[in-house]
């Protein structure tokens, strides 16, 4: 993803922060990121899911997905342009 913004690399499991980096196209960091974003995209669908398949969700909890399915979302497409540049 190109640009000048941070990007996620995951939670420290020691500290529980979270690193960010702001990465050079094509370079290490910003491959590291990409599979950050991959990884969680992945586990917030199995999550939401779930959550459809079970049925028994109320709208506002679904709709508390969309923040967080957006930003999934959106670093997926960013990823996506990225790669077709």
């Amino acid at each position: 993803m190109s640009g000048s913004r941070l990007r996620s690399l995951g939670v420290d499991p020691v500290s529980g922060k979270e690193a960010f980096v702001v990465g050079r196209p094509g370079g290490l960091l910003e491959g590291l990121a990409d599979a950050q974003a991959l990884k969680a995209a992945a586990v917030l669908v199995t999550v939401v899911g779930a959550v459809l398949e079970a049925g028994k969700a109320s709208e506002a909890e679904l709709a508390a997905f969309v923040p967080s399915l957006h930003a999934a979302l959106d670093e997926c497409v960013g990823i996506m342009a990225a790669d077709g540049e």
